[in-house]
């Protein structure tokens, strides 16, 4: 099963001339969000995986279900199945007891008005039986059953159908395939599932202080965090990476990487040499070489961004300090990431917490501190800060398990005060 993989170039001019409030040099959050999700397109490479190899792949086209399910009346649990005309209306009544259904018994046996038997889980119902009673509420005789009052005709069925009709969506395309999602469509009988070809990602650090692991330090130099880090945040998001390493500052070399990166791969993602006066001449490059935007942010950590397309790949330009560039990749890059990837967007699920400090913030942008999320005796969800919430301080990423988001429009938060996590556990 296969597509083209070509998408239709997006006109970024057209699509910022219609949002109000667009200034690139003070761009809200989202406002940014907004444009690269308009902008982005899925990749339109489709093929198909078993489903052992399906997991976390993006689901490229519903999936219908070939069969009914269950594919028959049967019992939700172990008991006596029988006719709900012959329940008594008030008190309890007695049936003959003429057999046992087993689950995956091909046949149910014939019962007549006044008799009933017994059923375990997920067996056939019978035909002409309509209800369930629940083995530890009855009384057994040698040969007969006592039900109790208070039951209800149609009780503990399954009706054919009831969770899937043949021919109905099992699996919405657009899906991130879970656990659960595997072992639906197993129950289903399918081997194979349609999923979008996994994105190429290409990404490289720009700096002369930069060094990679193994190399020995000089002067002024540091060791390389981002490219191993930005390595994890696309490992998670099931990209194929290419690493293009430690790119100099120097014209040439960045052209020639950003030239052999986007004949490569889908999306681009640099570190470092976008913000005014790091690297003059990478705007120079970028604008030559594609349509790429360069924008400040309103918001902290990580204000200078670019964001375009060169040739036929999305380029996401990142600040140089560490923590800087996972909370931009998180709240932009990741985003348009999975769009590219054919996922259905859908925001990410913030938790309430009480905040234990007062945290300072300025109306205007929004920020995102480091903090350490939990459940306080009395069951209530407190934050806490994760202690120095500077842009290079990554040990402070290490420590903490979700991000405070403080918005746009919030100002500073008092100890006590609720605000807006999210947590890392499946994000991070």
């Amino acid at each position: 099963m296969s597509a083209s993989p070509t998408a239709p170039i997006v006109d970024l001019d057209a699509i910022t001339a219609r949002l109000e409030g667009y200034n690139p040099d003070a761009l809200p959050v989202a406002l940014a969000q907004e444009i690269m999700l308009q902008a982005v397109q899925p990749v339109q490479a489709i093929e198909s995986v078993a489903i052992r190899g399906a997991l976390d792949r993006i689901l490229a086209a519903d999936v219908l279900s070939p069969i009914d399910v269950p594919a028959h009346d049967n019992s939700a649990m172990d008991g006596y199945a029988l006719r709900g005309a012959d329940l008594a209306a008030d008190g309890s009544a007695t049936l003959r007891l003429v057999g046992t259904v087993m689950a995956g018994q091909a046949e149910a046996p014939e019962v007549a008005a006044g008799q009933c038997v017994r059923i375990m889980t997920g067996a056939m119902m019978p035909a002409g039986l309509d209800t369930v009673v629940p083995q530890e509420l009855v009384t057994v005789g040698a040969d007969s059953v006592q039900i109790p009052p208070g039951q209800k005709t149609g009780q503990h069925r399954r009706h054919r159908g009831e969770d899937l009709r043949a021919g109905s969506a099992a699996l919405p395309a657009g899906k991130r395939l879970s656990p659960a999602d595997i072992g639906l469509a197993a129950s289903l009988g399918l081997a194979e599932l349609p999923v979008v070809r996994r994105i190429r990602v290409a990404f490289f650090s720009s700096g002369d202080e930069l060094r990679s692991i193994g190399e020995p330090l000089g002067k002024g130099q540091v060791y390389d965090s981002n490219r191993y880090t930005i390595h994890g945040m696309l490992q998670r998001l099931g990209a194929d990476v290419i690493d293009m390493g430690v790119i100099p500052d120097q014209p040439e070399a960045l052209e020639q990487a950003v030239r052999l990166a986007s004949t490569n791969a889908d999306a681009i993602i640099s570190s470092g040499g976008v913000s005014v006066g790091e690297a003059d001449f990478t705007r120079e490059i970028m604008h030559r070489l594609g349509d790429v935007r360069f924008w400040t942010i309103a918001m902290r950590p990580g204000r200078p961004m670019a964001f375009g397309r060169i040739g036929a790949a999305w380029y996401f330009g990142l600040p140089g300090n560490p923590v800087a560039v996972m909370v931009t990749f998180y709240f932009f890059a990741r985003l348009a990431l999975r769009a590219l990837a054919g996922a259905t967007p859908q925001a990410d699920p913030l938790v309430r917490a009480a905040s234990t400090t007062e945290i300072r913030k300025r109306v205007g942008r929004t920020e995102y501190q480091r903090g350490c999320l939990q459940i306080d005796r009395d069951g209530r969800s407190t934050v806490t800060l994760t202690g120095s919430q500077g842009s290079g301080v990554l040990r402070s990423m290490s420590q903490a398990n979700c991000m405070i988001v403080l918005h746009h429009d919030q100002g500073t938060v008092a100890a006590g005060d609720p605000v807006d996590c999210l947590p890392f556990e499946g994000l991070i």
